[in-house]
């Protein structure tokens, strides 16, 4: 049978996105009521006026995203796949509040007419997404059947193309595209693939309006996101903070209150860039507030590295799982990463000399913007950010 109640007319606005204050259907009605219906046309201009971009580390605006589906017979899938190691958003995120990652899966599916809605995610988080889905077919809702596909704990299992191989029933490895998924995703089927995170802000804007959303966080990028806090820091913990908020008082909310335990901060996670703690003063959660250093929220990740720890062989570390990560589908995953890996590992533990570094910014040039995929590029600018912030102080 349907809950009807009430909805709470304005959820906290630094606990959004786990305002119910838990994972049943009956709070998430308590607090949120029924999920909206709005038409394609509506959700779009909700979105775009809200100014919302995917939180799955791209950046795409959402609204762009969903209104470059113009063919029939969609299909809409639900992202959670949390390869990054350093993330735990996602899972967080489906463990505290599933109803509000199914609503906005629900709702994108229903503006577009898809016949097909799936929800991919690794198996430590397939229990809370099916006692979710299970209270949902109990109370009559969801007339569109969500299958849950599961997710491989591996890097590049996330990445849009290797998610719908895997939906078809082929290898999570990325595909060298040519055509937009919007066009030509799954099984030729125009197809949106969108972030879990995104889909529970879908939910929301749906709910109440761009103006809502946007009364907090930067003003080119709005509302709030979730961030994974980890490293040298007294908790590890998934935050929901309006974007723009600056990355010291991420660290405070992580029990840092004394910056000089701390040598850098990861931003980004393993496709990131590292800030030295000295120039955090003015980095702020946001694009524009982390243009300067070269970096951006990506998935929403903020790793402290103790002052006890060499930057230089945290990055060797690093790189080396990330040339073992690759899909070896081309020149850059084959040998390009490895060659990579190695020669940071000889500049953390070894001897560094001129012919060294010029080697090492060859492989750089070599790898870069020639993979089939963006893995390779995420790793150089890994390491690139770490050349610069770690040069005179690893």
């Amino acid at each position: 049978m349907t809950v009807h109640t009430r909805p709470h007319p304005n959820p906290p606005l630094a606990k959004r996105l786990f305002a119910a204050g838990g994972p049943g259907l009956r709070e998430h009605h308590a607090r949120f009521g029924q999920a909206p219906e709005p038409t394609a046309e509506a959700l779009i201009a909700a979105l775009d006026a809200a100014g919302l971009t995917g939180r799955g580390g791209a950046g795409f605006p959402t609204a762009r995203k969903i209104a470059s589906i113009t063919r029939p017979n969609p299909v809409v899938v639900g992202n959670a796949a949390e390869g990054e190691p350093l993330s735990d958003k996602d899972a967080t995120l489906l463990a505290r509040s599933p109803h509000l990652v199914l609503d906005g899966l629900q709702i994108a599916a229903h503006a577009l007419a898809a016949d097909k809605v799936y929800l991919y995610l690794p198996n430590r988080m397939a229990a809370a997404a099916k006692r979710a889905l299970m209270e949902r077919a109990d109370a009559g809702l969801d007339p569109r059947r969500v299958t849950i596909v599961e997710a491989p704990d591996t890097f590049v299992a996330g990445e849009e193309s290797a998610v719908l191989r895997r939906i078809e029933g082929g290898p999570p490895l990325p595909r060298d595209r040519r055509v937009p998924t919007s066009a030509s995703g799954f099984r030729g089927r125009p197809t949106l693939v969108s972030n879990v995170e995104t889909l529970a802000h879908v939910a929301l804007i749906a709910r109440y309006g761009h103006r809502w959303f946007r009364s907090v966080g930067d003003v080119a990028e709005p509302g709030t996101m979730l961030i994974s806090v980890s490293g040298a820091v007294a908790r590890r913990c998934v935050l929901d903070l309006p974007t723009g908020t600056s990355l010291i008082q991420v660290l405070a909310h992580g029990g840092v209150h004394d910056l000089r335990s701390v040598r850098a901060v990861l931003i980004g996670g393993y496709h990131g860039g590292w800030i030295p703690t000295t120039a955090l003063a003015g980095a702020r959660l946001s694009r524009s507030g982390l243009a300067d250093f070269g970096a951006s929220p990506g998935a929403g990740i903020v790793h402290a590295l103790s002052i006890h720890e060499c930057g230089l062989a945290r990055t060797a570390d690093i790189l080396a799982y990330l040339a073992e990560q690759g899909a070896g589908q081309c020149g850059p995953c084959r040998h390009g990463l490895p060659r990579l890996a190695r020669q940071f590992d000889h500049l953390a533990y070894g001897r560094v000399t001129d012919g060294l570094l010029d080697e090492l910014h060859r492989t750089l040039g070599l790898v870069e913007n020639r993979g089939a995929c963006r893995h390779p590029d995420g790793a150089v600018r890994l390491a690139r950010s770490a050349l610069k912030a770690f040069a005179g102080n690893p």
